[in-house]
């Protein structure tokens, strides 16, 4: 698998995973404990809630939503 798809297919898991924790908005930002990130999601996290694509939200006290 390419780099691209192992990047998109690991974004949709995240997403996936905060709209079934209901992080939905910044006021029901959840963490990633919360959401129930295993290891190699909690790493991918800090890429995808950077700049990449924007889908995924960080607020200033470390709570993640789409």
């Amino acid at each position: 698998m390419s780099m691209y798809g192992i990047q998109f297919k690991m974004q949709n898991r995240l997403i996936r995973k905060f709209e079934k924790a209901g992080a939905i908005s910044e006021e029901t930002a959840v963490t990633f404990e919360e959401a129930k990130l295993d290891i190699p999601e909690q790493y991918w996290l800090d890429y995808f809630a950077g700049v990449f694509l924007g889908k995924i939200k960080k607020t200033e006290n470390h709570r993640y939503y789409i």
